[in-house]
C-alpha cells in the first residue's frame, strides 16, 4: 500500500511564474512605487525635524561657555564638559525637588489609574439605572477645559485649608479624569460579558471579579493610564504655580521655571543638561511599557456596545 504525500506548490519565483489574474499592471505599479518612495521620504523628514532639537538640546549640555557663546556656532561641541550634568543640578537642588516630583507623581498615577479603571468597570459591566446617562456625562465633559474649574477649586482648597499642601496636586486624580474613564470602559467594551456572567454564577462579586479577573485582562489600558497620568503629574506646572508657595515643597516643573529666570540667560548649557535629567524619567516608564501604551491607546477605536 503506497502512501501519496501531497507536495506543496513551489512558490513563483519569477514574473513569468505568476498567474496573469495576479499581476499588477505596468502602468499601476509605478505610482504605487512612487507613492511609497514618497511617504517614506516625509516620514524620514518629520523624524529628522524632531530629533534634531533634541540632538541640538543634547550638543548644548555638552558645551562650555566659550562654545556656546562662539560665533558661527558648531553643532558638536569642541570639549565635551560632562560637569554641567553635576553643576546645572545644584543650581535648583534638583535631587530634593526630585523627590518632591515623584511623590506627588506615583500618588497622582495611583490615584488616576484606581479610580479609571474602578468607574470604567461599574459603567462597562454593571446594569444600573442612568448608566447611559452617566457615560454621556462623562463623555461629554471631555470638552470643558480643566482650566474653568481653577478658581472654584482654588476657593474651595482654601476654605479646606490645604493651600501649599501636595493634597491639591494628587486629590483629583482620585475622582477620575474623563479620558481615563472612557479609555477604560471602551477597553472593557472589548471584553466578552460571559467571563464575568460565569464568574457571578460561580458566586463571585463584582470587587472579585475586578481585581481577579478584569485587572489582569485590561492590564494594557491601566498601563496606558499610567504612563499618561505620569506624564501628566510630572510636567504639571500651572497647579503647583498655583497651589504651592514654599521653596521646598516645590516639584521639578517649578524648579526649572526658576532656573530660566535666574540663570538660564548666562548658563544655557547648566540649563539644557538639568532638562536633559528632567526628562528621562517619564522617556524611560514610555519606551519600557509602550507595547502596552499602544494596545491600550487602539481600545479607543472599540465600537461600544
Amino acid at each position: 500500500m503506497s502512501a501519496v504525500t501531497d507536495r506543496p506548490r513551489a512558490t513563483p519565483t519569477r514574473v513569468e511564474d505568476i498567474p496573469a489574474t495576479r499581476r499588477v499592471p505596468l502602468n499601476q505599479r509605478v505610482p504605487m512605487l512612487l507613492s511609497r518612495i514618497a511617504w517614506y521620504v516625509l516620514c524620514g523628514l518629520l523624524g529628522v525635524t524632531m530629533l534634531v532639537p533634541l540632538v541640538w538640546m543634547i550638543s548644548i549640555a555638552l558645551k562650555t561657555n566659550g562654545d556656546i557663546n562662539q560665533l558661527p556656532p558648531t553643532f558638536l561641541p569642541k570639549e565635551f564638559d560632562f560637569g554641567n550634568f553635576v553643576a546645572g543640578p545644584a543650581q535648583i537642588h534638583f535631587y530634593r525637588l526630585l523627590l518632591n516630583t515623584v511623590i506627588v507623581t506615583v500618588v497622582s498615577t495611583f490615584g488616576a489609574v484606581a479610580s479609571s479603571m474602578i468607574v470604567g468597570y461599574g459603567i462597562s459591566r454593571i446594569e444600573f439605572p442612568g448608566r447611559k446617562l452617566w457615560f454621556a456625562l462623562i463623555s461629554g465633559s471631555l470638552f470643558v477645559p480643566g482650566i474653568v474649574g481653577l478658581i472654584p477649586l482654588q476657593h474651595l482648597y482654601i476654605s479646606l485649608g490645604v493651600i501649599d499642601t501636595w493634597i491639591p496636586l494628587v486629590l483629583p486624580a482620585f475622582f477620575g479624569s474623563p479620558i481615563f474613564v472612557f479609555l477604560a470602559r471602551q477597553y472593557y467594551q472589548s471584553i466578552p460579558r460571559y467571563i464575568d456572567e460565569s464568574a457571578l454564577i460561580d458566586g463571585a462579586g463584582h470587587w472579585t471579579i475586578f481585581t481577579k479577573i478584569m485587572l489582569p485582562i485590561t492590564k494594557p489600558v491601566w498601563i496606558t493610564v499610567a504612563i499618561m497620568s505620569f506624564q501628566l503629574a510630572w510636567n504639571d506646572y500651572l497647579n503647583p504655580l498655583v497651589y504651592l508657595t514654599t521653596s521646598s515643597k516645590f516639584t521639578l516643573s517649578l524648579g526649572m521655571a526658576s532656573f530660566l529666570s535666574d540663570t538660564a540667560g548666562s548658563q544655557y548649557n547648566y540649563y539644557m543638561a538639568t532638562n536633559l535629567l528632567f526628562m528621562l524619567p517619564p522617556l524611560a516608564l514610555f519606551f519600557l511599557a509602550q507595547r502596552y501604551f499602544m494596545e491600550g491607546i487602539g481600545s479607543l477605536g472599540t465600537i461600544s456596545k
